[in-house]
């Protein structure tokens, strides 16, 4: 089952397809050639010029190893640790070795030879401080210290979604007893999922369904004024797996902070579809609150940010904004963007 260890030290090599690995990959290698230019030039303005040349020449082979490795880094995954290292050091050494060669041809004396051999080291070098880098980086987010983190970020979502459950499950007793034993099925369907383990990605389908049961518990504080539509797209993936209670904790800021302070009927919007391989998830609803509701708003979604971030480093993303209607209405936006690749793992 997908987990948020697919991202930390569970694996020997880093995920040479998070565009967060690729940024810090192209970091730095720009970060050496600079470090190589101050010490190989005689004054700042020649290393900045210096700097400039190296890297024109650098970043076209960078990103073509970059691209290799991302087409390989299943295979490189699934071999030992030290098989993998290696492809990697010397595909750098090899590709150190190309570029030295092609910048200044030489026929194979010791010299030449020599320039090889050392351009071929350094690479390899470079290589390798890259790869201390990310073991360094995955020893300091250890599983053991990021799903205890993401199990504590989990839980700060709990009281108001389940308080504001039961209370509607209580104010059903005596007026509507039949409608409350089945409220309190889906409530215990609701805790059945709170006890999950949260570090595992679950099915979209599952947590729309978690989201439904949600809404329906509201809905029997709300009654009408609570209205939900859902835009779900045709092509949403059955088997694409996401994080868990993801969705609903936005909602729950949409019921609390845009339905129920108003008074008034309100309409939550939520679209779900697919562009490339990223998953759109946009949810919308009334401003209805003052200024002690919009400042609640942000408690779950620094959550929510966080939690993406520690199971999709830089490859997700939330945004968030309020915007002024033509009718002089404003309404509350959430999109939240996942990566869409692996939807079989």
């Amino acid at each position: 089952m997908a987990s948020i260890k697919q991202n930390l030290a569970g694996q020997p090599l880093p995920d040479f397809r998070n565009s967060g690995v690729i940024l810090r990959i192209m970091l730095g290698v720009n970060l050496l050639a600079l470090a190589a230019a101050l010490v190989q030039s005689e004054g700042v303005s020649d290393s900045l010029q210096l700097y400039i040349d190296m890297a024109s020449r650098v970043q076209p082979l960078l990103v073509f190893n970059l691209a290799l490795l991302a087409l390989i880094g299943k295979a490189l995954q699934r071999w030992p640790a030290w098989v993998g290292c290696a492809v990697v050091l010397v595909l750098a050494a090899a590709s150190a070795i190309l570029l030295s060669s092609f910048l200044s041809p030489v026929a194979f004396d010791d010299s030449g030879t020599q320039r090889l051999i050392r351009a071929g080291l350094l690479g390899g070098a470079a290589a390798g401080c890259l790869l201390s880098y990310f073991a360094l980086r995955a020893a300091a987010l250890s599983p053991a210290l990021v799903e205890a983190r993401l199990q504590a970020l989990t839980a700060r979502i709990r009281p108001h979604f389940l308080f504001n459950s039961l209370n509607a499950v209580l104010s059903l007793i005596r007026a509507d007893p039949k409608r409350a034993e089945t409220a309190l099925e889906e409530l215990a369907e609701l805790f059945r999922v709170l006890m999950r383990d949260h570090r595992e990605l679950v099915p979209l389908a599952d947590e729309i369904a978690l989201c439904r049961q949600y809404l329906d518990l509201e809905k029997l504080r709300l009654g009408e004024r609570l209205n939900v539509e859902w835009d779900l797209a045709a092509d949403l993936p059955s088997e694409l797996k996401v994080p868990q209670l993801m969705v609903q904790p936005l909602l729950e800021n949409a019921v609390y902070h845009g339905i129920e302070p108003s008074g008034d009927k309100g309409t939550i919007r939520v679209h779900l579809a697919c562009r490339g391989d990223q998953l759109l998830i946009d949810l919308t609803n009334p401003c209805g609150g003052g200024a002690e509701h919009q400042r609640g708003n942000h408690m779950a979604l620094d959550n929510i940010r966080e939690r993406l971030a520690l199971y999709y480093d830089l490859e997700a993303r939330l945004e968030t904004g309020e915007v002024a209607l033509a009718d002089g209405q404003r309404e509350y936006r959430v999109r939240i963007v996942l990566p869409c690749r692996g939807r079989s793992s």
